[in-house]
């Protein structure tokens, strides 16, 4: 039942496929949670792989996985397959790529700071359009300064240095608010505690490995896997959406080619459009509207088609309808929109299909030869021939490490960028704040030496003084006892006596005084000069 110039869905009263060449005119699969949406999935990517068309997916809930692997015969798929008539049914695995976001379970995946841009960066930080401007400001300066913007620490460093130099940067750039920049720190920072900051860096995604094909001329299936990326909606819309920005601005134009060059499903579709702002959404509807031309194939997976906007939801030419329940007036609303979408088929009321479909059985219309939806069937979908619902830990990773692209993203490279252009600026400040630090406790130092050295000469000097003053004292001490010692001895040889000669007690005692005068001064002296000695 494979064609090369169609993908085969099921079977209504007649085959229900989707043509190859109208397949860039993308599609829409809807329907409440277990109603078969996934499996709806499968088997389209799987007619895109087996007719050579290369294929991205968001995985969810990990079923997805069970594309690479052989599906196992059971009684309710052949019983399917016998029903609807699929000729040449059989099991059968189809060439898959893992890619992870945060590289735990498939190829990692990066972009950069500069190629995500400030609209979709806003969009991931959900920033007020204060907030926007000033990340507008940072590109811009990045790009005056010739700085790269890489990952979140370049672009933590630029929001920094802008901070720093608000003042000097309004009057070109406009008002940089202190308390705008540190609220998009704070984003920042439970960004990265989320695990975001695995996806910016390099080495940087290749969007032609997406465009692959094995020697057997099978499309690669590209599965992202997304249970964890899911416990951040905003992180994974706005890389959907930067995916599909870069597919749009790399890709040359091709027209309307025989088979698309890339089938993109966007699963969970709804987080794309939730709360986002006008400037995102018509962002989405342009990319939308003119990736077609491309030969890029957007299919929208999600629960309601309302979660669609209108404008989006018109572009939308393949649908697969699954079964909505409708309780509450809003919901028989919603359902009543979906039906009115379809064009009519006398044979049954599409309202009333919606609700009675069962698991597995959806309601499709395609574009036909030329171009015109085909009238509203309901329709039995095709069962798998790959397995349904995940593969275990082992065959992932065996898969993995034998990829084609094993080895090429694994490694990440940290090169030189705005971060550590400022940290080297800042290391090389604070060194030489260190050097002239030292340079002043060295000059500080240096006059207290010299304080130190002139008070020691200073002390020299009026050492020297007093010894001069000793020395000088017991010269003038050594005379006198010289003078004392004639007269003792002119007294002993029967000299002349009188009331003026000394007796020789007071000569003896004016002796002993003027020796002990001239130690002491000695004395003085030998302790000034030690002590001044000892100070240098």
């Amino acid at each position: 039942m494979y064609s090369e110039d169609s993908v085969y869905i099921g079977k209504s009263q007649k085959q229900e496929n989707l043509l190859l060449k109208l397949a860039n005119r993308h599609g829409l699969i809807a329907g409440a949670t277990g109603t078969g949406k996934t499996v709806s999935l499968q088997i389209l990517a799987e007619g895109f792989a087996a007719d050579g068309v290369p294929v991205f997916c968001a995985d969810v809930k990990g079923d997805l996985s069970g594309l690479a692997v052989k599906g196992v015969e059971q009684d309710f798929l052949i019983e399917r397959a016998t029903k609807i008539g699929f000729d040449g049914y059989e099991m059968n695995k189809f060439p898959v790529v893992f890619w992870d976001l945060f590289g735990a379970k498939g190829h990692p995946i990066r972009t950069t700071i500069s190629d995500m841009g400030p609209l979709l960066l806003s969009r991931l930080l959900n920033l007020n359009e204060t907030q926007e401007g000033v990340i507008n400001v940072a590109f811009r300066v990045a790009d005056d300064l010739g700085l790269l913007l890489l990952d979140l620490k370049d672009l933590k460093a630029i929001l920094v240095h802008i901070g720093q130099h608000a003042k000097q940067l309004t009057l070109e750039y406009g008002n940089v608010s202190r308390t705008s920049i540190g609220s998009i720190q704070r984003r920042l920072l439970t960004l990265e505690n989320q695990g975001g900051g695995n996806f910016f860096g390099e080495p940087a995604l290749d969007i032609q490995d997406f465009f692959k094909t094995n020697s057997k001329g099978e499309g690669y299936i590209n599965i992202l896997a997304a249970d964890k990326l899911m416990q951040s909606p905003q992180l994974y819309a706005t890389f959907l959406l930067w995916l599909l920005s870069e597919l749009f601005e790399e890709l040359p134009e091709v027209g309307d080619p025989d088979k698309p060059k890339l089938v993109f499903f966007f699963d969970e579709a709804h987080l794309l459009f939730e709360d986002a702002p006008k400037a995102l959404i018509q962002k989405i509807e342009q990319v939308v509207k003119l990736i077609r031309s491309k030969g890029v194939a957007v299919f929208f997976v999600t629960q309601n088609p309302a979660d669609v906007p209108d404008d989006v939801l018109a572009q939308l030419s393949n649908r697969v309808q699954h079964a909505l329940r409708a309780y509450t007036p809003r919901e028989q609303k919603a359902v009543r929109a979906a039906a009115e979408t379809f064009r009519n088929n006398p044979d049954f009321d599409v309202y009333d299909a919606i609700m009675e479909l069962g698991v597995g059985e959806a309601l499709v219309s395609t574009l036909d030869e030329h171009g015109v939806p085909s009238v509203v069937q309901r329709t039995l979908i095709r069962p798998p021939s790959s397995r349904i619902g995940p593969i275990d830990d082992n065959e992932r990773r065996n898969i993995i490490e034998n990829s084609h692209v094993y080895g090429k993203y694994e490694d990440l490279i940290d090169r030189e960028s705005a971060y550590e252009i400022f940290t080297g600026r800042a290391e090389a400040k604070v060194a030489a704040e260190q050097a002239a630090l030292e340079a002043e406790l060295a000059i500080k130092q240096a006059a207290v030496l010299a304080k130190a050295e002139a008070k020691a000469e200073k002390d020299a000097a009026k050492a020297a003084k007093l010894a001069e003053k000793a020395a000088l004292a017991a010269v003038k001490a050594e005379a006198q006892e010289k003078k004392a010692n004639r007269g003792f001895f002119d007294d002993l040889l029967g000299g002349a006596t009188g009331s003026k000669r000394q007796g020789y007690g007071e000569t003896v005692a004016k002796s002993v005084l003027r020796s002990v005068s001239t130690r002491l001064a000695g004395a003085l002296v030998r302790g000034i000069l030690g002590g001044i000695k000892k100070g240098f």
